[in-house]
């Protein structure tokens, strides 16, 4: 099984990596139209403040991303695991 144990494993590593990346590509977006509006008198702290919430949303929703990822390895693993147990007590 080492051949699916290899696919999972790659799977995840793709996943985990993907998520990382889109999310700093989501940031470094959606930092734009803030950043702007830093810049203008009286909206600077404001803005300070809507953007820190806003980092701190995004990160939150692709960390659960890489958790879900990381049981999901977790639940395969399991799987691969029986499905050798029981190939073994087969032969």
């Amino acid at each position: 099984m080492g051949t699916i144990r290899d696919l999972k494993d790659l799977v995840q590593e793709f996943v985990d990596k993907g998520a990382t990346s889109v999310e700093e590509i989501h940031l470094s977006i959606a930092k734009l139209p803030l950043e702007v509006l830093e810049s203008i008198e009286g909206l600077e702290e404001p803005a300070k403040g809507i953007k820190d919430i806003q980092q701190k949303t995004i990160g939150g929703v692709y960390d659960i991303i890489r958790k879900v990822n990381a049981k999901a390895a977790e639940i395969a693993e399991e799987i691969i695991a029986k499905v050798e147990k029981k190939k073994e007590d087969e032969e």
